[in-house]
């Protein structure tokens, strides 16, 4: 079996869109600075085993993608910039809590972390293009059966 990346990358930007919340949903870390409103890029953050989940022959493997939501700083009324982004983040995180499955893409949304980290959301800051954004990285970390076949 081969990780079909590009699929579940996309299911992940789907929810994002389907929020309504985001003005665009990237498919990688920016390298330009989101203009206004609230911003979301998807990209790989680790791969590897899923700890305890594996069989015997094949290798079950934990995919923890980051889920950035990005808005400037200089947004007015600055009150708002928290609420809307934890607005936006919570229909996210409602979303893969209730496609637990993404669509039968992954066995899991590791919710709550048997084989890892468990599906988290981190404020912070950053700055790029000389632009200040307030951030969420939402940590989304998926489990897919039997990835890689075990070869005595």
């Amino acid at each position: 079996m081969t990780l079909d990346i590009r699929t579940i990358l996309d299911a992940v930007e789907t929810h994002a869109l389907a929020s309504g919340f985001f003005q665009a949903v990237n498919g990688h870390e920016p390298k330009s600075a989101p203009q206004s409103g609230i911003t979301a890029a998807v990209w790989v953050e680790q791969i590897g085993p899923a700890r305890g989940g594996s069989g015997l022959d094949a290798t079950s493997v934990r995919l923890a993608l980051f889920v950035r939501l990005y808005t400037p700083m200089t947004q007015q009324p600055e009150d708002g910039i928290d609420p809307d982004l934890m607005t936006a983040l919570d229909a996210l995180m409602a979303a893969y809590s209730g496609d637990f499955t993404l669509d039968d893409l992954v066995r899991e949304v590791d919710l709550l972390g048997n084989y890892g980290d468990p599906l988290s959301a981190r404020a912070g800051y950053l700055t790029t293009s000389g632009a200040e954004y307030r951030v969420f990285t939402i940590t989304l970390p998926l489990i897919v059966n039997d990835l890689w076949e075990q070869v005595a």
